[in-house]
């Protein structure tokens, strides 16, 4: 499984997302990719900063799924990758123009880029791991019901969002 990211909002949605299954599925092996320049997943014949197929293939492993949280449209990050082997098994989150003023939380959970949205995204597409992972992904259900009943009683983010740092 890959949970890639472009922009640092979903870089650390992402991070907090590889530290979810590490937890509750550990038997689960995650690869994070962290694309800063936007231009690598082209092809390198297409753009100078791109990637050969051998070097894309080597991160985004085409017969696993990926999930990519992107801080711009999810349409880019497709047509970067189009042509790629895999493209059919990558799935893309970002901006949908959902949201107002509110946390910064709620906002990446109105746009489906939180860390639980995308636990949920990796066991729903990594093959056998629904039955397997129900209970993970209904906890990750809750998580983000009860963000939604805390930022409304409180106008903050949850204390395990706002104080959370990486502890690999």
């Amino acid at each position: 499984m890959v949970l890639a990211c472009a922009g640092d909002v979903p870089t650390q949605e992402v991070l907090a997302a590889a530290q979810l299954p590490r937890r509750h599925l550990p038997e689960l092996a995650v690869r994070v990719v962290n694309v800063v320049d936007i231009a690598r997943p082209m092809p390198s014949e297409e753009h100078p900063h791109g990637m050969t197929d051998f070097e894309y293939d080597g991160l985004f492993t085409p017969e696993k799924p990926g999930i990519f949280a992107y801080h711009g449209y999810p349409w880019l990050i497709h047509r970067l990758a189009y042509r790629r082997t895999g493209h059919k098994n990558l799935h893309v989150r970002g901006y949908k123009e959902i949201g107002t003023t509110t946390t910064p939380f709620d906002m990446v959970v109105r746009n489906d880029v939180d860390r639980y949205r995308l636990v949920m995204d990796v066991i729903d597409r990594v093959p056998g791991l629904a039955v397997r992972a129900a209970a993970v992904r209904r906890r990750m259900e809750d998580a983000r019901l009860r963000h939604h009943d805390w930022i409304r009683a409180h106008g903050t983010d949850l204390p395990e969002i706002a104080d959370w740092a990486w502890d690999g």
